[in-house]
């Protein structure tokens, strides 16, 4: 059972939530070895949702969609993060870590100066969902070593500061409860927040982050304005603004997320995400030259 704080340490102040900038529909695709997937946070939108570079939804009950999973492919300079709603997924990379991610559970993986992993299903039928998400790395860290953690499920604190209302902390702060991970820099805020029925969940926002709502299950309202599944909401950056209120008038779940941006130069070229073309060209010779870890 997850660690749940029915009666939260302190409650969550907004009194001037932000609006809603925009609502976005991902686009359709495939990543891996044909594993079919919606992409939330497309490359166009990393400069406005600064410091995150991409967010992956992958569901399906078909298993011709997911078998082939993620082989062995390189990452340098951000971090992965892997939630895993069903199912069950195999992590192996070149530094020796292993995890076996599945319901509930987070990978979160530093790629920094280079990694090469593979995820790859360990069932053969039933349901497949869940979400990757690419974190920015500031230009001193992104040459790091390549780190790795498995979270599962009972690690993930929950809050319920409502009836019928609660978030799973993966990153940040809420309500008092700090997250399964904390970052520097870039400050994080990864919520999963689930909806019985009709309720209201508000989280201050720190000024200046950016923010965006994923609903993946239902529809909600996010300040006032009407997100249906599979819509992505990005938040106004309002300076007077403290937070959001996200209200469902029925059973409902959506991804909180949000962080302080880089403000740096980004070089993306595939699985490497540096500051400049050189360092691109660098890392693509590094990798060549099997210098990855």
């Amino acid at each position: 059972m997850n660690t749940v704080a029915s009666i939260p340490a302190r409650q969550e102040t907004v009194t001037r939530p932000r609006p809603v900038e925009r609502v976005l529909r991902g686009q359709a695709t495939s990543d891996g070895a044909g594993v079919k997937l919606t992409r939330v946070l497309t490359q166009d939108l990393q400069k406005r949702l600064d410091p995150f570079l991409m967010l992956d939804n992958f569901g399906t009950d078909n298993p011709e969609d997911y078998i082939g999973g993620f082989p062995d492919h390189p990452h340098r300079g951000f971090e992965t993060i892997t939630y895993m709603i069903s199912g069950r997924m195999r992590h192996r990379d070149s530094a020796g870590n292993e995890g076996l991610l599945q319901n509930g559970g987070v990978q979160w993986m530093t790629a920094g100066r280079g990694v090469v992993h593979s995820e790859l299903p360990e069932q053969e039928e039933g349901s497949m969902e869940g979400f990757q998400l690419w974190l920015n790395l500031p230009a001193r860290n992104k040459m790091v070593a390549p780190w790795y953690k498995d979270i599962q499920s009972d690690a993930i604190p929950e809050v319920a500061p409502a009836q019928g209302v609660k978030a799973r902390v993966i990153a940040g702060r809420s309500h008092g409860v700090q997250g399964a991970m904390q970052r520097e820099v870039t400050e994080p805020l990864y919520l999963d927040i689930h909806f019985d029925g009709a309720g209201e969940f508000r989280q201050s926002i720190a000024p200046g982050a950016n923010a965006f709502v994923y609903v993946y299950r239902g529809q909600v309202e996010v300040g006032g304005k009407p997100v249906e599944l599979h819509r992505m909401a990005i938040l106004a950056n309002d300076a007077d603004a403290d937070g959001v209120v996200i209200e469902a008038r029925g059973p409902a779940r959506a991804l909180l997320i949000a962080g302080m941006p880089l403000h740096e130069p980004i070089a993306q070229y595939g699985p490497f995400v540096m500051n400049t073309k050189e360092e691109l060209m660098a890392a693509f010779s590094d990798y060549q030259a099997g210098k990855f870890v």
